[in-house]
């Protein structure tokens, strides 16, 4: 029996021509910023963003701890999503990295409004508090479910931190996908953000590989905190040339997951079992099991048919559509799922 991976789109495996172009690549050392291939993918992704300087990182964790380094000291504080993944799924590397705390707000699916930014920044002469000086925002949420912002609140976001002197970084971990959904103009992104941060490793299907990108005031000192988090590489070229083969490659193909993605949620929707479906915008569903349906036996039977999902607890489940995940193998999860009643194991 073949399985079906749907607990992430970081479970893909290169393509035999991605795999071809990174054999195919040029490299050098990179700490000496010789690696051509490096050189070339961190000036693609500073072009495409409107930014003036952009650093190859080997995840999408250590890029945004960087960033955070990049614009705080010690005892002040970020404002983030409750959901956001530098709080919930960066080891608590904010407060051990960079010795800054999270003030988490009260989201939808993931996402922050301008007014809740701006209730959120603690008075900057009252010094019982910590000083707000970053706001962390992520396009696509991941426990929001795919969500998308409106680029305008984007823009109402930049005018809060304006405002009050604040930095503004985007987690891009599926970055990606949102510009494909909304068809926003990526360049539009560097008049907003002052960092942001590109992952190739999950819709775009490359082993791994992130690309921080910035405004220089803060990336001058960006290769000197990726040096202190471990992150100084050789040979990185090999996977930069993944990036590059990625970003010609796999971005029009992310429709394919996202329209996979709301045919998942609309079975799911029609399904007596199911209690609830959350918006699909692209290519995460999460939906939520009917209290007479134990997750653990609905896990236990997708498992029986070869299929993988993930349980985020809360009853929170969760489908994430990908590179791997092919027509052949959409048709058997969408009729697994509408057989479960009668299929079902036994409690």
């Amino acid at each position: 029996m073949m399985t079906i991976d749907l607990r992430s789109d970081t479970v893909t495996r290169p393509t035999p021509e991605m795999l071809n172009a990174m054999m195919k690549a040029e490299v050098g050392d990179d700490v000496y910023k010789e690696d051509p291939s490096a050189n070339a993918l961190e000036a693609q992704v500073a072009d495409m963003f409107g930014m003036e300087e952009a650093l190859f990182f080997p995840t999408g964790s250590m890029a945004n701890q960087a960033a955070i380094k990049l614009h705080t000291q010690p005892g002040e504080q970020l404002i983030c999503d409750q959901w956001a993944h530098v709080y919930n799924y960066e080891g608590g590397g904010v407060s051990f990295n960079s010795g800054v705390s999270c003030k988490l707000v009260t989201g939808k699916r993931g996402m922050i409004t301008a007014n809740q930014v701006a209730a959120h920044i603690n008075p900057p002469d009252f010094y019982h508090s910590p000083l707000t000086s970053l706001v962390c925002l992520e396009n696509t949420t991941n426990k929001g479910g795919g969500a998308c912002y409106d680029f305008e609140e984007f823009k109402r976001i930049r005018n809060v931190c304006d405002t009050h002197g604040l930095g503004l970084h985007l987690d891009g971990a599926r970055l990606m996908n949102a510009l494909v959904a909304t068809h926003d103009d990526p360049k539009e992104y560097g008049k907003v953000f002052d960092t942001l941060t590109l992952c190739l490793s999950k819709g775009l299907g490359t082993p791994l590989g992130t690309v921080l990108a910035g405004k220089r005031e803060f990336m001058r000192n960006a290769i000197r905190v990726r040096k202190i988090l471990g992150g100084g590489m050789r040979q990185i070229g090999y996977m930069a040339a993944a990036g590059s083969y990625a970003l010609a490659h796999h971005v029009d193909r992310l429709e394919e997951d996202h329209r996979r993605a709301k045919e998942l949620a609309a079975q799911l929707e029609a399904l007596m079992y199911v209690s609830e479906v959350e918006p699909t915008e692209t290519n995460i569903v999460i939906f939520y099991l009917k209290d007479t349906i134990p997750a653990a036996h609905f896990m236990a039977y997708l498992d029986s048919e070869g299929i993988r999902i993930s349980d985020m607890g809360q009853g929170k489940l969760r489908l994430v559509t990908h590179l791997d995940y092919s027509e052949a193998m959409h048709k058997k999860v969408l009729l697994s799922l509408q057989q479960y009643e009668t299929k079902k194991p036994s409690s």
